[in-house]
């Protein structure tokens, strides 16, 4: 009876054993299953129209005769550390989109804001209306010059970067016919697919860094609309209108390689006026460079917001927004990259004190701003 008793448990547990063992082959292979399937929903999804392509070609040719270009990414004048903590990229942005958020990072209430009726203005002033973050239509010497423009998405997935309560206002099709049509860099935040491509009919030129017109070749913009510069090139698309590419510090990249276009400031000078469009920039010695290059500048576009101290030399952290103005000496400042989105730590009306402090600092005249509010730039009274 023992002997029996101790086969059929023998038997048992060697059925147990076989049980188990195929029980965890086959959650083994769900789970490979699952992981391939997943990277390939999210190779898929990385490789959707949104993100663009990367520079190939003569464009890639272009590219690595850049001065600016080492070791296939492009290079800061000065050495820059993207994080400067003890955090990495992707660390931080996980922290950012699921750590609970600080208060007062996004305002409780609506944003005061203005809907303008852009098809009404004229070509005769120079005026500027801002849209909240780093998009801005601009008017000088006639042309229509729209920077940065983000009506639709500042990130790949609808869930992050929302726009703050009240600011979501406007959409392409609120944009009259454009002139010019400028880039920076090809960050989310600053150029938005759905954006671009339904304004692609009513834009006459892309003025961008080098490296940028592959996205928007890729979107269906004719190659021979694109202005594409490298850093101290210069061009002048018609006859009234220069645009010099100029340095700034920051960096670049829509998808999981960073650095492979570039990121720029731009100087605009049309109908005797120059304006400074700053884009992202931490601070540096190209400002002063630019400030002595170009004495008289009527207008300078300044970033003033999402710094932090864990990436403090990629984007100007409020110190030294001072010391920009005064390298570059403008007749008139206006910031943006804030009032729209919370991609930093700090809170949502910093970046507007900031601004408000220079004012009572700087000799220059602030201009401060509604979203959507046209400031008449070119003349002493400058706003409505």
């Amino acid at each position: 009876m023992a002997q029996f008793f101790y086969l059929c448990t023998e038997k048992a547990l060697k059925d147990n054993r076989t049980m188990w063992k195929k029980r965890t082959m086959q959650g083994l292979a769900v789970c490979i299953i699952f992981v391939a399937a997943l990277g390939c929903v999210a190779v898929w999804f990385l490789h959707t129209s949104a993100f663009g392509r990367l520079p190939r070609g003569e464009r890639l040719e272009r590219i690595k005769r850049s001065p600016h270009y080492r070791d296939g990414e492009f290079r800061n004048l000065s050495p820059t550390r993207m994080m400067t903590s003890e955090k990495g990229r992707w660390e931080a942005m996980w922290e950012f989109i699921f750590k609970k958020a600080p208060e007062g990072l996004r305002p409780d209430a609506p944003v005061k804001t203005v809907k303008t009726d852009l098809h009404a203005l004229g070509r005769q002033e120079d005026w500027l209306v801002w849209f909240g973050h780093s998009s801005y239509l601009l008017q000088m010497g006639g042309r229509r010059v729209l920077v940065d423009p983000v009506f639709c998405s500042a990130s790949p997935v609808a869930f992050v970067n929302k726009p703050f309560p009240g600011t979501d206002i406007y959409r392409p099709e609120d944009m009259p016919e454009i002139d010019y049509l400028v880039i920076t860099h090809d960050h989310w935040d600053h150029l938005d697919y759905r954006t671009v491509t339904r304004l692609k009919d009513r834009v006459g030129r892309v003025v961008c860094p080098l490296g940028v017109g592959e996205h928007l070749e890729r979107w269906g913009f004719d190659p021979a609309r694109l202005v594409e510069l490298d850093w101290h090139e210069k061009a002048m698309p018609d006859s009234g209108f220069a645009v010099h590419c100029l340095p700034a510090r920051h960096f670049s990249g829509r998808g999981l390689q960073a650095n492979r276009t570039l990121w720029a400031s731009f100087m605009l000078e049309a109908g005797g006026r120059t304006v400074f469009v700053g884009g992202d920039s931490g601070y540096g010695a190209h400002f002063a460079d630019i400030g002595r290059r170009f004495p008289k500048i009527d207008l300078a576009i300044l970033e003033n917001g999402q710094y932090n101290a864990d990436w403090r030399y990629i984007h100007t952290m409020p110190k030294y927004l001072k010391a920009e103005v005064e390298a570059l000496h403008p007749r008139k400042v206006l910031t943006v990259h804030h009032s729209k989105y919370a991609l930093a730590r700090h809170r949502w009306e910093e970046p507007l004190e900031n601004a408000r402090r220079l004012a009572a600092e700087d000799s220059a005249d602030v201009l401060v701003p509604v979203v959507g509010e046209v400031v008449r730039w070119g003349d002493e009274g400058n706003r409505d």
